[in-house]
């Protein structure tokens, strides 16, 4: 389902965010990308979503090479993703219900359909009761879940998780894994970016270790 050969990023200003990189990832994997602050991680997950290109080499999603793809072309792809990113990027003077109702209204789905796919996301992530609640109002925990039911309510085919365990607390941070396992169990290729390889481990999974944007 995806595929990197032989990949380099390089950044403005001579940064190379990324090495030689070649791995694939089956459909239905779950896939953890360990690793430093700065090895790369984020770089890796932005060119499996075509948020990014690479410098050099091949990224195929599918049968669709993203180092070649047509710009306009572009957001077909990323409806076959669901992103959850460290920051949340949720939208604070919207509630939770118009949150996830983000990208269905984007591709068109409305009324009767929208409404049962968000309460269904929302009732999957425990905030069912929350649909009302500002994002404002919620613990760190509780955002996090949010963005999770926001990246899943189009019921992507490739779920992309940057750090979603940062700055929160253990009990926390299993909950979030949870989800991202349970995910994984109904058919979803996972794929996560972590710097805690212990907590990966547990879940199973298979786990990519970079160093200084190299795979080791």
């Amino acid at each position: 389902m995806i595929k990197f050969d032989r990949v380099g990023k390089l950044y403005p200003g001579g940064y190379e965010a990324l090495k030689n990189i070649s791995f694939e990832v089956a459909k239905g994997e779950l896939v953890f990308v360990t690793g430093h602050s700065g090895a790369g991680k984020s770089t890796l997950l932005k060119l499996v979503a075509a948020l990014e290109r690479p410098t050099s080499g091949t990224v195929l999603i599918g049968s669709q090479n993203v180092s070649k793809m047509r710009l306009a072309s572009t957001p077909f792809l990323r409806r076959k993703f669901g992103l959850v990113f460290q920051d949340h990027k949720l939208l604070y003077d919207r509630n939770v219900f118009d949150n996830v109702a983000l990208p269905l209204h984007i591709n068109g789905i409305v009324g009767k359909e929208a409404g049962k796919r968000i309460r269904a996301a929302l009732d999957k992530v425990g905030l069912l009761s929350k649909e009302k609640a500002m994002p404002i109002t919620l613990s760190g925990g509780e955002q996090q879940r949010l963005a999770i039911a926001r990246a899943v309510v189009s019921r992507p085919a490739i779920l992309v998780a940057d750090e979603p365990t940062a700055n929160l607390d253990k009990t926390y941070a299993d909950e979030i894994m949870n989800l991202f396992h349970a995910f994984h169990q109904v058919g979803v290729t996972v794929l996560i970016a972590t710097h805690d390889a212990h907590g990966a481990a547990a879940l199973g999974g298979r786990t990519m270790h970079l160093a200084r944007g190299e795979l080791q």
